[in-house]
């Protein structure tokens, strides 16, 4: 296992490291910004990550979310975890809105659609999502509701 991906996991599974997320978001989004999308900071920890690009759906700004994602299919499957917080992440209701969602993934970028994922199709997707990033169920433990699991697909 890659040395970093171990840490990655430890550091990941710690209650205190929601209050950094805006920290860890930033500093991501700078890499991602600085290489235009070819480097991210869970591909250090050999994890696979994708950049979300969504507007707000009060504001209509467009906002930037890299997430911790799977590979499945010809589309990648993303959980609203927020780190086990009470609240499900912005950037769910975000999308479930938007129009065209946006995705990067290794540099390259295309439009998306995105499907929220819900009963066995849901426990497939959660059980491949737990097998990549095992901290998935500490999050869920962590908080009283259902994480929700999307898919999102090139159009």
């Amino acid at each position: 296992m890659n040395p970093l991906r171990w840490l990655a996991l430890r550091l990941g599974a710690q209650p205190w490291l929601p209050r950094f997320g805006r920290l860890i978001v930033g500093l991501d989004l700078a890499i991602q910004r600085l290489t235009r999308g070819r480097v991210d900071l869970l591909r250090f920890a050999g994890l696979p990550e994708l950049l979300l690009q969504v507007p707000g759906r009060r504001t209509g700004i467009l906002r930037s979310t890299p997430l911790l994602c799977v590979p499945r299919g010809e589309g990648w499957l993303v959980a609203g975890s927020n780190w086990g917080a009470p609240a499900p992440p912005a950037w769910v209701g975000n999308l479930l809105a938007a129009a065209e969602p946006l995705v990067t993934f290794r540099g390259h970028t295309v439009a998306a659609d995105a499907r929220l994922l819900t009963g066995p199709e849901r426990e497939e997707a959660w059980a491949a999502m737990r097998a990549t990033w095992p901290n998935y169920a500490t999050y869920a433990e962590r908080t009283g509701r259902e994480l929700p699991v999307l898919w999102l697909t090139p159009r």
